[in-house]
């Protein structure tokens, strides 16, 4: 129990790096897909680019800190086993669930780009860029309040938050239309 602390330490700085590349990939892929919309020879050294930054990001920074923030936070239940009884750690773990399906779905929408597949708009990854933010909300809410929870307002909260960022995504596609260069 002396490296309790160290142990949570990293784990909360790879939860952090792992939603920092789970940020950023999303708007990554907006470029990429714009860029293929592109006239060529830009199409070609934009996506080049792009690819590369992608791949960095993917593989050196966002899934190695998810596996090591599963690590970690698998050795704190270890240290830990009464977590797993309380009820804020159950959906906490639900939405780690949530969370994996969304970086899974990340990696396909990654593959697909890397191999210069275009299947959605940028539009589309511009909100799904928003998947990361709605767990992220939940999840530091569950652990900093844990049984304290208003569940009923806690959905409530999320749906406002989803609201606010539909309501900022069609403003910030409105100043896009009147000048592209936002």
């Amino acid at each position: 129990m002396e490296y309790y602390n160290y142990i949570k330490s990293l784990h909360l700085i790879f939860v952090i790096t792992w939603f920092a590349g789970l940020f950023y990939i999303p708007r990554l892929f907006v470029y990429q897909i714009e860029a293929f919309h592109k006239p060529s020879p830009e199409k070609e050294i934009l996506g080049k680019q792009l690819k590369l930054m992608s791949k960095r990001l993917w593989t050196i920074i966002t899934w190695p800190s998810a596996i090591l923030a599963t690590v970690f936070a698998i050795w704190l239940l270890v240290l830990q086993p009464l977590w797993l009884q309380q009820p804020w750690m159950h959906v906490k773990l639900a939405f780690v669930l949530l969370l994996y399906l969304y970086h899974f779905k990340t990696h396909l929408y990654y593959r697909q780009l890397q191999q210069d597949v275009v299947k959605t708009s940028s539009n589309f990854m511009r909100l799904w860029n928003e998947g990361a933010t709605f767990i992220l909300f939940a999840v530091v809410f569950l652990v900093i309040l844990k049984s304290a929870i208003n569940w009923v307002f806690g959905v409530v909260g999320i749906f406002v938050l989803g609201i606010l960022l539909m309501l900022g995504f069609k403003i910030y596609k409105r100043m896009r239309e009147k000048n592209p260069d936002v």
